[in-house]
């Protein structure tokens, strides 16, 4: 995928509705230094400096959907304790829903103390209670399931085994999922992978996956060997195995895997990783990307996650860049319609003048350029609409582009005058001029003013058109007569 079709995807965020159901809990991070021996045994002192509490286990992928831009709600069961307190604020505080949150009185919520130093954990502490819930906690849950699974667009399933997700209710879970055509998403645990049967996909990690299967998976054939072994009994669409530094694979129901080569950098943490990749594969799932395309996404969250220390969120930003990073300077000025529309409706609110023209630019010259540059000069911001290669060829002919469009996207993004280049696929930008609502709309002297798409919608918001004279004798028809002749 390319940078502005994820910069889509992102935008697309924030009206998916997405149900997490699983393990809640605390994990407190206490920072310091460990510079001397405790004269009461042989252990390191830590001297305390900084104390930090987030949501841990199915927390983190709140945490993580909600850091996405995603609409977040809860189903869970925490103690009436302290540390439920804590967890009920935080979760509040990222403005999940909770109403299918519920209490035991006697059960402790879950809590991890990690004592770090030097940036080294030292050691953990855990509180918590990891038998099932109680009956009547689980009935509740499966009445909220049937009656609010149809407010979602995605489940889903953090298992980190504390009791919340027993049998009936994972059954509840995937039932819902597959009577109304939600996408259930699960990270696993355990050895008794069937639990999730009917779930849409599962995420383990290769050593979970060789648990669950019962397969040694030391080469392709015995990861292929496992995965078809865990689909076929599961009844799932799709199962992604985590590889760490082999990256992921894919392997749907219906065709042959996708093997995702992890993204190389650094690795700091690896806590929280599989919340992260469970969160955005959810997230393209929700909002109707090919799983594929989720994965890849995913891959490149998790390759940023690990670079962080603790359990940590992965914003839309940090991937778009990711993503971008091969060819930054271009591929950051070209957008899709629905992201730019935003970016120049912040341009408006700032008071900048924003100047639209468009065209094939089909290899370019320096009549384009003149061109450009003339149209830059009219105000603050200049957009270029670029035709597809499908509308070129219905505006020129069949042999026509000579450049194909993401070429020639990059190339005029390469230009200090241009700010945004967005490529609509109809015969005119009629669409893109009336969502971007330019100030100053610009054709070239061949035209006349009455002529120009878009005219009216301008004018009519209080803007104006010009026309900008093309350097005589420079066109691509003529610099293809040349090539012709010349050899």
């Amino acid at each position: 995928m390319e940078r502005r079709e994820v910069e889509s995807f992102f935008e697309r965020a924030a009206s998916i509705r997405a149900l997490v159901v699983g393990d809640l809990m605390l994990d407190e991070y206490l920072w310091g230094r460990a510079e001397r021996i405790s004269p009461e045994a042989p252990v390191q002192v830590v001297e305390v400096a900084r104390e930090d509490l987030r949501l841990g286990g199915a927390g983190n992928v709140v945490n993580n959907l909600a850091a996405l831009g995603c609409q977040v709600s809860v189903c869970s069961v925490i103690g009436s304790d302290e540390n439920g307190a804590l967890l009920r604020r935080a979760l509040e505080e990222k403005g999940a829903g909770l109403e299918g949150l519920f209490e035991e009185g006697e059960r402790r919520t879950s809590k991890k103390t990690r004592v770090l130093a030097a940036n080294q954990q030292i050691v953990r502490i855990d509180r918590e209670t990891k038998s099932s819930i109680a009956a009547a906690s689980e009935q509740g849950i499966i009445d909220y399931l049937a009656a609010r699974s149809g407010d979602f667009d995605v489940i889903v399933v953090s298992d980190y085994l504390k009791g919340v997700l027993t049998p009936a209710v994972l059954s509840a879970v995937c039932r819902s999922g597959r009577e109304l055509g939600i996408p259930v998403v699960v990270d696993p645990k355990g050895n008794d992978y069937g639990k999730y049967r009917g779930a849409t996909i599962l995420t383990p990690n290769r050593k979970e996956a060789e648990i669950a299967s019962g397969v040694a998976i030391t080469d392709q054939e015995s990861l292929q060997c496992a995965a078809s072994g865990l689909l076929s009994c599961l009844e799932l669409d799709a199962l992604l195995i985590t590889r760490s530094e082999a990256g992921m694979s894919l392997f749907p129901a219906a065709g042959g895997a996708v093997h995702i080569p992890t993204v190389a950098r650094e690795v700091f943490d690896v806590t929280g990783a599989g919340d992260t990749v469970i969160s955005v594969l959810s997230l393209g799932l929700a909002c109707g990307l090919a799983m594929a395309d989720a994965a890849w996404i995913a891959n490149v969250a998790a390759g940023i996650a690990v670079g962080k220390l603790g359990t940590s969120t992965v914003a839309p930003q940090e991937i778009v860049a990711e993503v971008g990073h091969g060819a930054k300077d271009s591929d950051s000025k070209i957008k899709n319609l629905d992201v730019l529309a935003h970016a120049i409706a912040r341009e408006h609110s700032r008071g900048k003048k924003v100047v639209f023209t468009n065209g094939c630019f089909d290899l370019l010259h320096v009549g384009h350029v003149k061109y450009l540059q003339k149209a830059r000069g009219l105000g603050d911001i200049l957009v270029v609409g670029l035709n597809t290669d499908a509308s070129v060829r219905r505006l020129k002919g069949e042999k026509r582009p000579l450049i194909e469009e993401t070429e020639r996207a990059h190339i005029l993004a390469a230009l200090d005058c241009i700010d945004y280049v967005v490529l609509f696929d109809e015969d005119t930008p009629l669409k893109v001029i009336e969502t971007l609502a330019p100030d100053i709309l610009v054709k070239g002297g061949d035209y006349s003013i009455e002529g120009v798409v878009g005219r009216e919608v301008v004018e009519a918001r209080g803007g104006r058109v010009e026309l900008i004279q093309f350097v005589d004798g420079r066109s691509t028809s003529r610099i293809i007569e040349k090539i012709l002749s010349s050899y």
